[in-house]
């Protein structure tokens, strides 16, 4: 076994590691909290609460951005894929990258100066004053159900950890973390959520680069077992429509989603966007490398797993020593709930903000707002708790979302943007028709898409023909 001079007497220490771990858990937990109520004490308004008064330096933009992006599917997940894959898993992480790279030289910066000179808080905000509410209103409904699945994609592995260390059931597991990150989140919205987020990744980083260390001096990570393939070591694997699948569906999405956008806001000038975003693309093409091989490492060590979800923490709990397991343990939970606070931050602000603010209380206070936002908080944690005990796997609570956002958001923002022809017609025109085909490919081909294509890949195709048309029409 490739892990024989890592290991302690597991039927010994059984019951005394997993107390320890929980231990580590708990305490952690209450120290991220306390540093939310911390960071609090200096937000004193809304503009405090959705964007950190505008004034998050490369740095903590850089953490908070990285911390977001490396939440569940980065590391349960994409362990995962490589289980199942091998290192091929890199394009689920790397393909954020590659978007989070285009975000810092284009779109990021430019974003970030019209939210400056306007007053911007949320991306629903953009599309209000760009086009028109009723686009606003739509793209926050069709995202409302999309975060939720999200939402509950960052709480699913934390279940599955919480419930292999404790044993406890996986709706507790989920309300657990869930409880941890509304704490945090609702004392202080952006401002304590960026603080806890640099204290999350230097945890995160410590963890899993030392485990990744640990594993490649370990031995092989190649498995004996007969049903791998040769595309199981190849960046490219054995099916490249399954890493268009994610090209094509994660570049746009890392571009154009609302909960990266909205911290972009919170940068205090342009150039710290460029920097900040730039250091967070390059961190995620290089990271994404880990969970790939630590997939690897585990389908050799354990090639019978049920379910591709249960590698990451098997392997932590069942194969290294204690201590590394508990700081790693730490780096994982650090990564769901780290995550579940930037997706709860964008729904918080896109119901407050764009459903409240909008259509029901235009006249609200900026107290009454940030109540609101508090509330709301609350609110979407508890129907993710709910939605997380429900799914499935993690993979099938992201593609939701990032399926949604692509083909929704990416062409109307992008064109808006960058184009003053596209109107609230045409806006309109291409979310409706981009969403409707993907939905009905999606139906008809239970998933798997035409020719390759998978149905996101439809539906983008869709968006821009509908949007080009227009364009060149005009």
């Amino acid at each position: 076994m490739i892990f024989s001079l890592l290991r302690t007497p597991h039927s010994v220490l059984r019951i005394k590691t997993m107390s320890f771990y929980l231990l580590v858990l708990l305490f952690y937990s209450v120290f991220l909290m306390l540093i939310g109520w911390w960071a609090s004490r200096s937000v004193r308004s809304a503009e405090d609460f959705f964007v950190a008064g505008r004034r998050l330096s490369p740095a903590l933009l850089f953490a908070t951005l990285l911390a977001a992006n490396l939440g569940a599917g980065s590391t349960v997940g994409a362990t995962g894929i490589g289980y199942t894959y091998g290192l091929s898993a890199w394009w689920w992480v790397g393909s954020a990258g590659i978007g989070s790279l285009i975000l810092g030289f284009t779109v990021g910066p430019k974003m970030w100066r019209v939210a400056k000179d306007h007053g911007f808080y949320t991306v629903g905000d953009f599309l209000e004053y760009r086009y028109s509410r009723a686009v606003r209103g739509l793209i926050a409904l069709l995202l409302w159900f999309g975060t939720l699945a999200i939402l509950a994609g960052q709480l699913i592995p934390l279940a599955w950890i919480l419930n292999l260390v404790t044993g406890i059931p996986k709706f507790a597991a989920c309300l657990l973390g869930g409880t941890v990150v509304v704490v945090y989140f609702t004392f202080g919205g952006l401002m304590s959520t960026a603080r806890v987020n640099a204290v999350q990744l230097i945890v995160k980083l410590t963890g899993f680069l030392l485990t990744f260390f640990l594993v490649v001096n370990a031995g092989d990570l190649f498995s004996d077992d007969e049903t791998i393939t040769a595309g199981f070591t190849s960046l490219f694997g054995d099916d490249p429509s399954r890493i268009w699948a994610y090209f094509i569906v994660l570049v746009p999405a890392f571009i154009v989603s609302p909960g990266l956008l909205q911290k972009i806001y919170g940068a205090r000038d342009a150039g710290t966007v460029r920097r900040g975003v730039t250091w967070n693309a390059i961190a995620l093409m290089l990271f994404a490398f880990v969970p790939a091989m630590l997939g690897m490492a585990a389908r050799a060590e354990f090639p019978t797993l049920e379910t591709q979800d249960l590698a990451l923490p098997r392997l932590l709990i069942d194969s290294l020593p204690i201590w590394v397991g508990g700081l790693t343990l730490a780096a994982v939970f650090s990564a769901e709930i780290s995550s579940a606070d930037a997706v709860l931050f964008m729904l918080t602000t896109s119901l407050s903000k764009d459903l409240y603010q909008t259509f029901i209380n235009p006249e609200a206070s900026d107290a009454r707002l940030l109540t609101v936002s508090r509330i709301t908080a609350v609110v979407a944690g508890l129907f993710g708790v709910i939605l997380a005990a429900i799914l499935p796997d993690i993979i099938s609570a992201l593609t939701i979302f990032y399926s949604i956002l692509s083909v929704a958001l990416f062409v109307p923002l992008i064109a808006g943007l960058y184009s003053a022809k596209p109107d609230a017609r045409s806006a309109l025109m291409t979310i409706v028709g981009s969403v409707s085909i993907m939905v009905v490919i999606h139906v008809l081909t239970g998933g798997t898409g035409y020719w390759s294509l998978s149905p996101a890949t439809w539906g983008i195709s869709t968006a821009i023909a509908i949007m080009a048309g227009h364009i060149v029409r005009k």
